[in-house]
């Protein structure tokens, strides 16, 4: 894998107090509930966003769990209120991520001959198995130099988009992903990726999620046209890592699809098969 480190946030620059501010109102929390929550008083909290109080590292500390924030921005936060970061950003392939690269690989290469993929905080590409370019193998070159971002794949017309026979549910489906990660982060460049896919063009079925949400009853399906014509019907999960105190593997995210009805599943089996052959 050829992984280098995201560019740090840009709100690195702001006031201890204006993080704290943008995420306490984020969060939608009032100065009174955040400091219920922290267990100090309104004033204090108060001065601290202001700059009339300092606050110490464990304050720090205590705010940012509350307020649930990513470790990239617990780090943007201890810098600007004067401390060290506390968590480490380190590329995937540093020796000291040598497990969690390992723990990776073999995930991906285990779920042969279903596709699985890795990605970033902003749905950049990482790394895949062996069945992922055998779907990606129609978009438009342009789209596959790196970094490869998914979400802009799939939904591009010049991508996957017109490969994918229920774009309308897919979309919207992403779109929710997307809402709920921008909510959770607060990242201006996701919100930017997600006014960039809402200005592809709407697709025919953008409304057939209120009709037909759940086609198989147990979860949202990709359906996904092949060069030959087939229809491959796909279920997919989300992987992470848990308790992570790098910035790195609390970003990472393994996206594995599964096959969800038997003819998908033999016609990856037999792809898979003449792939070795």
């Amino acid at each position: 894998m050829d992984l280098a480190p995201a560019p740090a946030s840009a709100s690195q620059a702001r006031s201890f107090g204006e993080h704290l501010r943008h995420w306490r109102q984020h969060r939608r929390m009032s100065q009174l509930d955040l400091a219920g929550e922290a267990e100090i008083s309104t004033r204090h909290l108060s001065f601290v966003e202001t700059g009339r109080s300092l606050p110490s590292r464990e304050m720090v500390l205590r705010l940012a769990e509350r307020l649930d924030i990513p470790l990239r921005e617990r780090n943007a936060l201890l810098v600007a209120a004067g401390f060290a970061p506390m968590y480490r950003e380190r590329p995937l392939d540093d020796a000291a991520l040598a497990p969690a690269r390992e723990a990776v690989q073999l995930i991906l290469k285990s779920h042969e001959p279903y596709p699985a993929l890795a990605v970033d905080r902003h749905w950049n590409l990482l790394a895949h198995n062996a069945m992922v370019p055998h779907l990606m193998d129609r978009a438009d070159p342009a789209l596959l130099q790196g970094p490869i971002n998914v979400l802009r794949l799939s939904l591009h017309p010049n991508g996957l988009a017109p490969h994918i026979v229920n774009l309308g549910q897919w979309r919207h489906h992403l779109f929710e992903r997307l809402r709920q990660q921008i909510q959770a982060t607060g990242d201006r460049q996701l919100q930017a990726l997600e006014e960039e896919l809402r200005s592809y063009p709407t697709p025919a079925d953008a409304d057939a999620h209120r009709l037909d949400g759940e086609v198989l009853g147990i979860a949202m399906p990709l359906r996904f046209r092949t060069r030959e014509g087939a229809v491959l019907n796909f279920i997919s999960t989300t992987t992470i890592f848990g308790t992570p105190v790098d910035v790195t593997l609390q970003e990472l995210a393994l996206e594995t699809f599964f096959p969800a009805d038997a003819f998908t599943g033999n016609a990856l089996r037999s792809l898979a098969s003449s792939l070795t052959d």
